[in-house]
């Protein structure tokens, strides 16, 4: 079990956050960075909180982790990137740092929980008042999503039918449809993962 980090009660909200930065970067714990991301993560929730994960470059820090053959640190890095995507300036910041095709790449992962939160990011990046990018509607995210349209997870096949309704054009699922045969059926359904017994 990781410990929790080093750090003075009384450095206030900036200072715990610098502090888990900090130990993400130089812990070599692979448990440790897991506890620590999801931290990040959690504190992404609160907007209170936008300003200070920008100014920690945590954004960045989340973007970088998606490319992590962890996928504990994948999920928890795309559980944060959502969390802050409803707010404009980070939705802006993910968009200007390349950030797509690293979410995209999330749909592909066996992990349920990474694809939920990379369909919900996507959707956010998707949303009115932002520069539309055609990479969050191309054929591939389309297909894709027409097939989560049909798992027999419910929130997975939800998720996706909105995106294709509110996020898609009708051309764009028709081609998608026609084309269908081609590149989505490579991409594997998450593993859903047990209910939990109460």
């Amino acid at each position: 079990m990781a410990q929790k980090p080093k750090v003075d009660p009384h450095v206030g909200r900036l200072g715990y956050l610098q502090a888990l930065v900090t130990e993400f970067q130089e812990t070599e714990s692979q448990d440790a960075k897991e506890q620590v991301l999801a931290n990040l993560a959690n504190f992404a929730y609160d907007p209170g909180n936008y300003q200070y994960l920008r100014q920690l470059q945590v954004l960045d820090l989340f973007l970088d982790s998606l490319s992590e053959e962890n996928e504990t640190l994948v999920k928890f890095a795309i559980g944060g990137l959502c969390n802050l995507c409803p707010d404009k300036a980070n939705k802006e910041h993910i968009l200007q740092a390349g950030g797509i095709p690293l979410i995209t790449n999330c749909l592909s992962s066996p992990n349920e929980e990474t694809v939920l939160s990379a369909v919900t990011t996507l959707m956010y990046l998707s949303s009115p008042g932002t520069n539309p990018h055609p990479e969050l509607t191309s054929l591939p995210v389309v297909q894709c999503m027409l097939r989560f349209s049909l798992s027999a997870n419910t929130r997975l096949r939800n998720l996706a039918q909105i995106f294709l309704e509110d996020f898609c054009s009708p051309s764009q699922v028709a081609e998608a449809r026609s084309q269908q045969a081609h590149s989505a059926l490579g991409i594997p359904l998450p593993k859903t993962e047990a209910p939990q017994q109460p």
